[in-house]
């Protein structure tokens, strides 16, 4: 593909609460076995884009060393590459990543030095399958300076958390406003963008003359009359995990055959890094309905419309109903939890009962700073 991609994973916010305490957003576990960056890979080597950047900052650690080898989704490796980027200090700049504009600006020789015509940038918490050469070429031809790929919504509870658009009936962008407390439109900003690599060399070039730092607010949003900017409709599953309600509603939707079939038995595959584990071991007295149980688990005790992990030991007579339980999580004898999302590495003491009632619960129990 005559493109190179940028992968923004860099954010964090508190709308995760606890569970982006010590960890990136786009390395939240997804689907039992994956990660939430997985899905933007392996768009991207599926699209056959060869030279990928990804863009770290907030509790990266677990990210990095998620991403420490590009072999797993197989980008070039005489030409092109995987490539992380944090922030550097330079003699031109001290300054953490002060925004999206800024994090691409920071990194400019990555797109100075490249030589493909077009950039393809993604966020790193989306969880999608697309064919980023059909955007591409719906690009070249509406002869568009910038395409925004967009999503109509039919939930519009958190529409309010998103860049929403308007557009003509061609596929124009007319008006982009950034996450608005009220608004008719049902069409939202997915975060991915093409844009010819020269193009937005100026762009982040003329935002960082002005001391502007946001690619949203400050290049699209400001040069929506100015630039054409068209909308690529995505009309297949698409999810942002960026708040607690949406992270496990994510996973939740893994339950449903017709996700797990569409994104893990349809081609193009999802990639992800490969742990040398043993199958899930179901003990005498299991019983487990609708849930995925991920390698290393050793189950006991009752697990029904649930996401359990990597490495998870659930004791005897413990029952775990519509909850995700995060990574090397240990689960007592006798234990009732509901409704909840356990973080990574927890202890649950035997005869513990956690109930979510008003919404999600996250339950975190001796947990220490580790993955």
């Amino acid at each position: 593909m005559k493109a190179i991609g940028i992968i923004l994973a860099g954010g964090n916010n508190r709308m995760m609460r606890e569970l982006s305490n010590k960890r990136a957003i786009a390395a939240m576990p997804i689907a039992g076995s994956y990660r939430a960056i997985d899905f933007a890979l392996s768009n991207m080597t599926n699209s056959r884009i060869q030279k990928v950047a990804v863009i770290t900052q907030y509790n990266a650690r677990s990210l990095n060393e998620h991403l420490s080898s590009s072999k797993w989704w197989d980008f070039g490796r005489k030409q092109g590459g995987l490539f992380v980027f944090t922030p550097t200090i330079t003699a031109e700049s001290s300054n953490w990543y002060r925004g999206t504009a800024d994090s691409l600006y920071q990194n400019m020789q990555f797109l100075k030095q490249s030589h493909e015509p077009y950039v393809v940038i993604a966020s790193g918490d989306g969880i999608y399958k697309l064919d980023y050469n059909k955007v591409l070429q719906y690009h070249i031809e509406k002869k568009a300076d910038i395409t925004v790929v967009v999503k109509n919504l039919e939930d519009r509870s958190e529409i309010g958390r998103y860049g929403v658009v308007a557009m003509t009936e061609e596929g124009r962008i007319t008006d982009i406003d950034e996450k608005p407390l009220e608004t008719n439109l049902s069409t939202v900003s997915t975060g991915i963008y093409v844009i010819r690599r020269r193009l937005l060399i100026e762009l982040l070039e003329k935002a960082a003359e002005e001391d502007r730092h946001e690619f949203v607010r400050d290049i699209l949003v400001r040069y929506k009359n100015v630039k054409k900017i068209y909308g690529y409709k995505l009309d297949t599953y698409w999810s942002n995990i960026s708040t607690v309600d949406s992270y496990y509603k994510t996973n939740m939707d893994f339950l449903k055959k017709d996700v797990r079939d569409y994104f893990f038995k349809q081609y193009p595959d999802v990639y992800s890094k490969v742990e040398d584990l043993p199958p899930a071991k179901y003990n005498f007295g299991a019983n487990v309905r609708n849930s995925l149980v991920s390698s290393g688990c050793i189950v006991n005790g009752t697990v029904e419309d649930s996401v359990l992990f990597k490495k998870i030991y659930i004791g005897n007579n413990s029952v775990i109903k519509n909850s995700i339980i995060l990574n090397n999580a240990y689960i007592g004898d006798n234990a009732y939890i509901e409704n909840c999302i356990v973080e990574s590495n927890s202890t649950i003491k035997a005869n513990s009962r956690y109930v979510g009632e008003n919404g999600v619960r996250i339950v975190v129990e001796d947990s220490p700073l580790y993955y």
